[in-house]
């Protein structure tokens, strides 16, 4: 599915673009994935019923997170994304010994649907299973069949340090691949999608171990706009400490969107 044979051809170029990217590192990769393969999985895809446990900060997005059953496409994609061949590319690309995690915990499928967004935010950093994994990478592949830049959604990624920010068009089988770090925002805007579209993505996380925990494990912090709700800036400043609370209670629900 992942077109392989071009991204071992062209590694210099792609360490070279990441690492030099701006506001933080990142890099966009363009015909991913077989483009007739990609297609077959995009039309199995149903209008997804499991909404975002976001909250307030993610507005008409839904998750599967066990999308490999959906078609064979989807599960040859899922293969590739966790294999050796493609954690040595990634590990050369960001200049770290770093891994796909096989159980994609907290990733999967995304669709957002009217109205969409997303706000700003940090992710989590350290694994909540593994707890010597951190989080090194973002890689989202794009799966918006015809999108335009009147939808929106485009990807928006922000320097917390510098608020240097950059905004990526998400079109057809486009990854782009995103440093995490304690700077490094994402989200998107409110999307204008047409009816019976929707802003379609997959998500994979990579990880390095760590022998000591140099941060603190946090799960999400969010960033809402200026001008948000008091209510839901209180909500951002308490979310890691009410997020923990309930797990600690209840357990993680984050990979509960089967």
């Amino acid at each position: 599915m992942i077109h392989f044979d071009v991204l071992e051809n062209n590694l210099a170029a792609l360490r070279a673009n990441y690492l030099a990217a701006q506001p933080f590192p990142h890099l966009v990769i363009d015909n991913f994935c077989d483009e007739e393969k990609l297609t077959l999985a995009y039309d199995a895809i149903p209008e997804l019923e499991n909404k975002s446990r976001d909250y307030a900060f993610a507005n008409n997005k839904f998750e599967k997170s066990n999308y490999k059953i959906i078609a064979p496409e989807l599960n040859e994609l899922y293969v590739d994304l966790a294999s050796e061949r493609f954690n040595k590319i990634l590990s050369f690309i960001v200049a770290k010994k770093i891994f796909v995690d096989p159980k994609n915990h907290g990733g999967g499928l995304h669709q957002g649907k009217k109205n969409s967004f997303l706000d700003m935010h940090l992710d989590f950093n350290y694994h909540p299973i593994q707890k010597d994994w951190y989080r090194e990478l973002n890689l989202l592949l794009y799966l918006n069949k015809g999108w335009k830049k009147e939808y929106k959604g485009e990807l928006i990624i922000k320097d917390l340090r510098t608020d240097d920010q950059l905004e990526i068009d998400v079109p057809f089988n486009r990854m782009i691949i995103q440093q995490c770090a304690p700077y490094a925002l994402h989200g998107y805007d409110m999307t204008n999608f047409p009816d019976g579209k929707f802003r379609t993505s997959i998500a994979t996380y990579s990880y390095q171990i760590h022998k000591r925990q140099l941060e603190k494990p946090r799960t999400t912090d969010w960033f809402p706009k200026e001008d948000a709700s008091f209510f839901k800036k209180q909500l951002a400043k308490n979310y890691n400490f009410l997020v923990q609370t309930k797990n600690k209670l209840f357990g993680s629900s984050t990979a509960k969107n089967q």
